[in-house]
C-alpha cells in the first residue's frame, strides 16, 4: 500500500540537508547586506507560494530591524517608493531567477545590478536567491 504523506527530507537524507544549511551559513557569513538578503527571500518565498518560508523569513527580517510597512510592501515593491535602487534591482534578480522565462535576457539586469554591487556581491545574491528557491521547493513538495 503507498501513501501519499510527505517525506521526511531531514530524516531520509540528514547529510545533505546539513550540506544545505552550511551553504546559507557560508552566505550569511559573508556579510552580504542582511536587509537585502531578508527582501530577496522573503520575495522568492512568496512566488513560489512557500507559507512556511514566508513566515520565516518575515520573522528573522523584523528581528534584524526590518520595519512591518517595508515586510508588507515587498509584494508590491514596484509600485512602492519604500525599497532603495539596490533592494529594487535585487528584488528584480530574485524575481527573473524564481519565475524562469524562455529567452529572458539577463543582461539588463546585470547591468543595473553592477551599478550597485559587486561581481562577488552578485554571487552571493545570486547564490541566496538559488538556495531560498531550493529551501522552497522542500518545503513545499511537503504540502
Amino acid at each position: 500500500m503507498t501513501t501519499s504523506n510527505p517525506v521526511n527530507y531531514y530524516a531520509e537524507i540528514p547529510e545533505i540537508v546539513q550540506v544545505m544549511s552550511s551553504v546559507n551559513q557560508k552566505i550569511v557569513g559573508t556579510g552580504f547586506n542582511r536587509a537585502i538578503h531578508h527582501l530577496v527571500q522573503l520575495r522568492a518565498s512568496q512566488i513560489n507560494g512557500c507559507g512556511f518560508c514566508v513566515k520565516m523569513h518575515t520573522k528573522e527580517a523584523r528581528e534584524d530591524g526590518e520595519t512591518n510597512d517595508r515586510l508588507d510592501r515587498v509584494i508590491v515593491w514596484r509600485h512602492v517608493d519604500d525599497f532603495t535602487e539596490a533592494e529594487q534591482v535585487a528584488l528584480e534578480w530574485t524575481e527573473a531567477l524564481t519565475i524562469l522565462k524562455e529567452n529572458m535576457d539577463y543582461s539588463d539586469i546585470r547591468g543595473r545590478l553592477r551599478d550597485h554591487f559587486s561581481d562577488k556581491d552578485i554571487s552571493i545574491l545570486t547564490a541566496a536567491i538559488s538556495m531560498i528557491n531550493m529551501w522552497n521547493r522542500f518545503q513545499i513538495s511537503g504540502h
